[in-house]
């Protein structure tokens, strides 16, 4: 047994109200610069919809993953050394900018130096890659609250494995929104796609990075994600993805898209897991059996022996600690609420999803009756078979039983908790009823409903005597590169975080000026600027508000 300890998130799908926030803060913190307008680390998707880039989903045309050979061995879907040595100059397998979607500002200028005149003025949408009038005709969600549905609908990959019926009966069935970041897989494919060996995994937590260094930008690792998190910088050609914030995961902060988001609904733990026993449950035979295969390698980190070998095995002890108070452990071992995304490409993804309850409440709710009825839910479970098997289709590879198992606990827990906020007395039957106690469904109550901001973010600092093993934090970021949002760069939070800063609200004249510039354009003053991703939320910073009369 190898033991090792893995940074990952859970996000509680229930709660997310499609806001955007943590797309917009990821983006204004990391990708907001040259090369990488099209980028989005974090993107809340639609579905049901194509997704970000377009049907992404679809690994037949794409290639991503990895894929079980008839003697059983795993190899990447994209092919093997041979196959990348021959296409290396040339990836022929590639998103193209119209997958994504061609980025955009406005002319604003044109509006206010617009002299009178007798028609209304107007901004000319312009490309940000060729600064020439474009047209918008798609974005990084372009079927938000199934505005495309109706003309997009057919191209989502996962209705594309359900009967016309269902297809037909669904979009009136539910719709909700699905938060992605990079997996930071147990074992990425991108990694193993990359010529260079740029792609590697910290050893200390498991985050997924990119050596701008040895990064040649051969777009192997774009073509071998099966989730395409990892994008292209046409600016410096060099590949760049979501770093999981470790620079502020290292001093026990969470990710920005987690600090920032508005529903809550974002759970960041460790967990330790048996490295030796990733292999074996990447090789799983069956696709529906790869859910559980990926619950076996993890470790209980309540288990005396478990901590005595990951002692051992050098992580500290408060690190051991942390992993047993995660919210992602509980959630995904404890409690067994958290499903895994597409478990199917076997690499072994570390963001699991609640699936949402919210459609099959509001259908029950929709029929005049009591939808938070024990067996009005479980009754609704059993008739809605459309919801689950599309959501099986996303998370189970298809297999329904864990998805329903899901729901089902969570309609209990709602159906139980009903009656304690009436002062009835608890029914114990209905947490029986999903193989739990009364006291673990409260527990569970608590942390997907109530938790406080130290139970949804477990984050153990970095310690300094691992400092060789870790990121030196002046010189060494995967993004620390001239123009780079790294810690060598304008600052350790993006450009955004530093000094000179471009403006953060831009007209096309001034991005225009920006990309043509060697250095950012626009200027601050130090003293009047307060960068709330580095505040912890206690105190009040120096800037913030302005001085008072009585203490100038």
């Amino acid at each position: 047994m190898r033991i090792m300890a893995q940074m990952a998130m859970v996000m509680n799908l229930d709660k997310c109200i499609g806001c955007h926030t943590c797309s917009v803060t990821c983006k204004q913190t990391w990708t907001n610069r040259t090369g990488v307008e099209y980028v989005w680390f974090n993107n809340v998707e639609t579905r049901p919809g194509l997704g970000y880039p377009r049907t992404y989903e679809d690994q037949d045309r794409w290639r991503g993953g990895w894929r079980l050979t008839k003697r059983g061995r795993l190899t990447l879907t994209a092919g093997g050394r041979l196959k990348k040595l021959l296409t290396i100059f040339a990836n022929p397998v590639l998103p193209r900018i119209q997958d994504y979607y061609e980025p955009w500002t406005y002319d604003y200028a044109t509006l206010t130096n617009a002299p009178l005149q007798e028609h209304m003025p107007v901004a000319r949408p312009k490309s940000l890659l060729t600064g020439e009038n474009t047209k918008i005709i798609w974005s990084a969600n372009w079927d938000d609250d199934l505005g495309g549905s109706l003309e997009h609908a057919r191209g989502d990959v996962v209705l594309e494995k359900i009967s016309d019926q269902v297809k037909l009966e669904f979009e009136q069935t539910f719709m909700f929104y699905l938060p992605r970041i990079c997996e930071h897989c147990l074992n990425p494919s991108c990694a193993a796609s990359c010529p260079s060996g740029a792609i590697y995994k910290r050893e200390e937590d498991g985050i997924v990075l990119v050596d701008q260094d040895k990064c040649r930008g051969w777009r192997m690792c774009v073509t071998g994600c099966p989730y395409k998190k990892v994008y292209f910088n046409h600016r410096t050609g060099k590949a760049e993805k979501c770093t999981f914030c470790y620079p502020r995961v290292e001093v026990g902060l969470p990710t920005v898209c987690s600090e920032t988001c508005v529903g809550r609904l974002r759970y960041i733990g460790l967990v330790l897991y048996d490295a030796d026993k990733v292999l074996e449950a990447a090789c799983t035979p069956e696709d529906t059996d790869l859910y559980e295969a990926q619950r076996s390698v993890f470790l209980d980190p309540d288990d005396p022996g478990v901590q005595r070998a990951a002692e051992e095995a050098g992580i500290p002890h408060d690190w051991i600690e942390a992993a047993r108070r995660s919210p992602v452990h509980a959630l995904i071992n404890t409690y067994k609420v958290a499903l895994p995304l597409h478990p199917e490409y076997r690499t072994l993804p570390m963001v699991w999803y609640i699936p949402p309850l919210s459609p099959v409440v509001d259908v029950v709710r929709e029929t005049g009756h009591d939808a938070e009825d024990a067996g009005n839910l479980f009754a609704a479970l059993d008739a809605l078979r459309i919801p689950i098997g599309y959501l099986a289709e996303l998370f189970t590879a298809g297999d329904p039983a864990p998805v329903e198992a899901v729901l089902r606990r969570l309609a209990a827990m709602r159906a139980y908790m009903r009656d304690i906020n009436l002062g009835r007395a608890p029914d114990a039957g209905i947490p029986q009823r999903v193989g739990m106690a009364p006291e673990q469904m409260y527990e569970m109550f608590r942390l997907l409903a109530l938790a406080k901001y130290d139970e949804r973010y477990v984050i153990p600092a970095a310690h300094a005597e691992q400092a060789h093993h870790l990121e030196e934090l002046a010189t060494d970021c995967s993004l620390n590169y001239e123009g780079g949002p790294g810690m060598g760069g304008s600052g350790p939070f993006g450009e955004a975080s530093g000094a000179p800063v471009p403006v953060a609200v831009e007209n096309f004249q001034v991005l225009k000026d920006r990309q043509t510039s060697d250095a950012p354009t626009g200027s601050f003053d130090r003293a009047t600027r307060v960068n709330l991703l580095n505040w912890d939320g206690k105190g009040t910073p120096t800037g913030m508000f302005p001085e008072r009369k009585d203490e100038a």
